[in-house]
């Protein structure tokens, strides 16, 4: 079986409920949810959800015609990877107990563009955002420093230009 690396990205009704239903599909068939990032939109009626998963073209479009069955689910699209900005957030507490491992890291977080955002005697806690690449490659560069505590958003994503789910939502909701 090819294990693909896709993005589902869906506009659901903000309520209670709706996340267990649509996480309920994954388990129920044995996969794995790799990212979930789940945020209000412009309506606060609506609620994005974007997952990173793996699986082959079977499951990808068994998954999105299941979810498009679920009654708060309103729209549900796999996007193009190669037409989608995609980011995630990582919030990182390092030790820094001296100052040459201090200057070090400090010297990583200007290379990575990163924020420091937290200072003490003993500890940096740095912001960084970007691709997932980009986030492992500077947690793995700090890993040797002793990583206190660390904790990731997960992939949240938007399609490129004129990509406009909500729009695609509104266009679908007319036909009915």
């Amino acid at each position: 079986m090819d294990n693909e690396r896709f993005l589902l990205s869906m506009l659901v009704n903000n309520e209670a409920g709706v996340l267990t239903r649509i996480s309920g599909l994954f388990a129920r068939r044995g996969f794995n949810i790799d990212s979930l990032s789940v945020g209000e939109t412009e309506d606060p009626g609506i609620s994005r959800i974007t997952i990173m998963a793996k699986g082959d073209d079977y499951f990808k479009g068994q998954v999105v015609h299941q979810l498009e069955k679920l009654h708060d689910v309103n729209i549900v699209e796999l996007m193009d990877l190669d037409d989608t900005v995609m980011r995630e957030l990582l919030l990182i507490k390092i030790k820094a107990q001296d100052q040459t491992n201090r200057s070090q890291i400090l010297e990583a977080v200007n290379i990575f563009r990163a924020k420091v955002i937290d200072l003490t005697p003993v500890s940096l806690t740095v912001e960084i955002t970007g691709e997932t690449l980009k986030v492992q490659a500077f947690v793995e560069y700090l890993t040797p420093y002793g990583i206190l505590e660390l904790c990731r958003t997960g992939v949240t994503a938007i399609g490129r230009g004129t990509n406009i789910l909500s729009e695609k939502y509104n266009e679908n909701k007319g036909e009915m």
